[in-house]
């Protein structure tokens, strides 16, 4: 799933999320990361303690009243002979006392076989003695001090080394710590502190999505307000504005923008509107011209041939006086007809809401066809509805007669007219057999002036589509070259 594919809401809430478990993340390994610097600080603090106590135990033995032998390096072993053994166990840790040039004098665990590398310290390690100088931490006064370390099978091991001095502070021999760094209370104590804070992690997790949810919801409110209404935008209505109270200062601006946009649409719609009536009521003027004048020509050919050819004695007068007579009044009848179909087209139905039978009207309407090929098809015998007569009368004659006049010659024709209703809706359907609608014509059906016929001014179906839409209807069809054409007509019943 691509991230630029997720909506804003569920971003908004992954991000909150992702950023809780960081945090949580980064929390537990600081948390780690400060458990080892305290454990080696607490190993580092405490051998040097257990080395600063056994060096004052020993220097008290040393200079005692019990110790009756010279004190000198040879001694050592002699010295300590027995006392190394209370020492280290008073202290819990191994002693290793070697003289000053790192040969073994006395060792706690004197009754263990040692190899030849513990009986002697390596040169490595008496340089690391001799150049290393610390401050201690309980005395504050510098001391020789070298602490080896060293890993081996999962455990560490510490090894201090410093210098036994005598009361002259004249080093006697070499104290050696070897020091085993036990963990288990140290861990057990961090499982624990980690299980704690697992338990704490997982409640603000669990907090942190109910509060990622709710903030995410309300925050992408006010855009699913602002989305909505600009899907419902459109030029040709009155678009309500938005009203959006108590939101940040971003969707605040964005409201703003968009209330200024309804307005400026507004206008712009008005205009639009304005300029489009104005270049209809030019190109039905240009058409109504055109038309009058088709008849007009005829006329003034026929009064002026009438004029040169008249002659009271012509014993065929009258007949010419009929011809002539029969043009004018075709030639007339055809402006007449002209002067209809644009006045019926130019008059918008009313919304009469007649209650009617559709099925008894759209019946009364095919009763001035008397083609026997005009089937008619109702799904039951009443369907109620609110519509002006006249104008269903209208719709239903002008698709008829659209359907005869598409059949052409040589073919038997089939008009099929069905009524159904449907979810609170009448459907009318015209089907024929004609020739069809060509496809580069489908769009310019329902145009005004357009026809495809020798005759006609091409109102018929535009007025058609004028009322349908009037009744908040709308009418579709569907056309097969050489196969017929079926127009449907769907409105509401009320």
């Amino acid at each position: 799933m691509k991230l630029k594919k997720l909506s804003l809401r569920t971003r908004i809430f992954l991000t909150m999320i992702l950023l809780v478990l960081l945090a949580s993340v980064l929390i537990l390994s600081v948390a780690i990361y400060q458990y080892k610097e305290e454990q080696e600080e607490y190993h580092k603090g405490r051998l040097e303690r257990k080395e600063e106590n056994i060096q004052t135990h020993l220097k008290r033995y040393l200079n005692g009243r019990q110790n009756t032998w010279e004190i000198k390096t040879e001694n050592i072993p002699l010295i300590f002979k027995d006392e190394i053994y209370n020492i280290a166990d008073i202290h819990k840790l191994q002693i290793n006392l070697y003289d000053l040039d790192g040969g073994l004098l006395i060792s706690s665990q004197a009754s263990l076989q040692k190899s030849e590398a513990d009986m002697c310290l390596n040169a490595e390690t008496l340089n690391a003695i001799y150049n290393t100088i610390e401050i201690s931490k309980i005395s504050q006064s510098p001391q020789y001090r070298f602490v080896d370390k060293l890993k081996e099978n999962g455990e560490t091991f510490q090894s201090s080394y410093t210098f036994i001095l005598d009361q002259q502070s004249k080093a006697l021999a070499i104290l050696n710590l070897p020091y085993l760094e036990k963990d288990d209370f140290l861990t057990k104590e961090l499982q624990e502190f980690l299980k704690r804070i697992g338990f704490a992690f997982m409640l603000v997790l669990l907090t942190a999505i109910l509060i990622a949810f709710l903030l995410s919801k309300y925050i992408t409110k006010s855009l699913k307000k602002i989305s909505d209404k600009i899907n419902t935008t459109r030029l040709e209505k009155r678009n309500e504005k938005i009203d959006i109270d108590d939101t940040s200062e971003e969707i605040s601006t964005l409201v703003n923008s968009y209330n200024s946009m309804i307005d400026e649409l507004e206008e712009s719609a008005v205009q639009l509107a304005k300029s489009e009536r104005e270049q209809a009521w030019r190109e039905m003027a240009k058409q109504v011209a055109h038309e009058i004048k088709n008849p007009l020509t005829p006329m003034r050919l026929t009064v002026q041939n009438f004029q040169r050819k008249f002659n009271p004695d012509d014993e065929n007068i009258h007949l010419k006086l009929d011809e002539y007579s029969n043009t004018l009044i075709q030639q007339i009848d055809t402006m007449s007809s002209i002067a209809s179909a644009f006045s019926n087209f130019a008059k918008m139905p009313a919304q009469q809401n007649e209650t009617l039978n559709v099925v008894k009207i759209v019946k009364l309407a095919l009763d001035i066809f008397n083609e026997d090929y005009i089937v008619f098809v109702a799904q039951k015998e009443e369907i109620i509805v609110k519509f002006d007569r006249t104008q269903l009368i209208r719709v239903v004659t002008n698709l008829v007669k659209n359907a005869v006049q598409a059949i052409p010659v040589g073919r038997t024709p089939k008009i099929e007219i069905h009524v159904t209703e449907f979810n609170g809706l009448v459907e009318i359907t015209v089907a024929d057999n004609g020739s069809g609608v060509l496809e580069e014509n489908k769009d310019k059906v329902f145009e005004p002036k357009f026809t495809t016929k020798t005759s006609g001014m091409g109102l018929g179906l535009a007025m058609v589509k004028n009322i349908v839409e009037t009744y908040k209807g709308n009418i579709t069809f569907v056309s097969q070259k050489d196969q017929g054409t079926t127009f449907k007509v769907v409105f509401p019943k009320k």
